[in-house]
């Protein structure tokens, strides 16, 4: 495993997505890829926020997540003291989540595709909110009821710094500066590497204020 030092500057001098990094084996960052049609993603981003607004989910251990979430597509990810699951109707209205958008889908089928899975459609995507301070610890995405197919995570608004793990937890991360519009694959032989993100820090983007949105795309069912 590379050092945690070693994840180079994909930027510029001027803050400028310069190239794609990749991290592991069937693993990407697609840098930018997203950013032009980032006020598109956010319109529906909102329009989904008015259907299932975010909310602070709680873990099975009886603690609040501090990244707030919601879900669009045929089903979406939940977690109470039951457990983690994916459930087709949110537990807060007893409906059915959003639909997930065209342009959602499009994207996160494109950028697979760039990273050399095809045919990826996705059925999930889990939405996440940081504000300053958020963070998401060390984890696998594992409940998905096979792995076959990659994830697919898009970065807009505040900067963050994604963790990149290896197999097992203890693995020691990398540090990956991600930055509005970038867009992380993993699958294949990446598909169960551990992850997470630091506490984000304050900071503000022109679009999304202080906050750092995240479009997980997965294939659930």
């Amino acid at each position: 495993m590379m050092p945690a030092d070693a994840s180079a500057p994909i930027r510029d001098l001027f803050g400028e997505v310069a190239r794609d990094l990749p991290l592991d084996d069937g693993a990407v960052v697609l840098g930018g890829f997203a950013a032009s049609i980032d006020r598109e993603l956010l319109a529906a981003l909102t329009d989904i926020a008015q259907s299932a607004p975010f909310r602070h989910l709680i873990t099975p251990g009886g603690w609040p997540m501090s990244v707030a979430m919601t879900n669009c597509g045929t089903t979406g990810w939940v977690s109470d003291r039951t457990g983690y699951r994916y459930d087709p109707v949110d537990p807060e209205s007893g409906r059915r989540w959003p639909g997930m958008p065209g342009i959602f889908a499009d994207l996160a089928a494109r950028a697979a595709a760039a990273a050399g899975f095809g045919a990826f459609a996705p059925d999930a995507c889990l939405i996440n909110r940081y504000a300053p301070g958020a963070r998401l610890s060390l984890h696998q995405d594992r409940n998905e009821r096979r792995f076959d197919d990659p994830i697919v995570s898009v970065s807009l608004g505040v900067p963050a710094i994604f963790l990149w793990g290896g197999q097992a937890r203890a693995d020691r991360p990398r540090r990956v500066p991600l930055v509005h519009g970038d867009v992380v694959v993993w699958g294949g032989p990446a598909r169960m590497t551990f992850h997470g993100v630091q506490p984000l820090e304050e900071g503000c983007h022109p679009l999304t204020g202080n906050v750092r949105y995240n479009l997980t795309f997965r294939r659930a069912a």
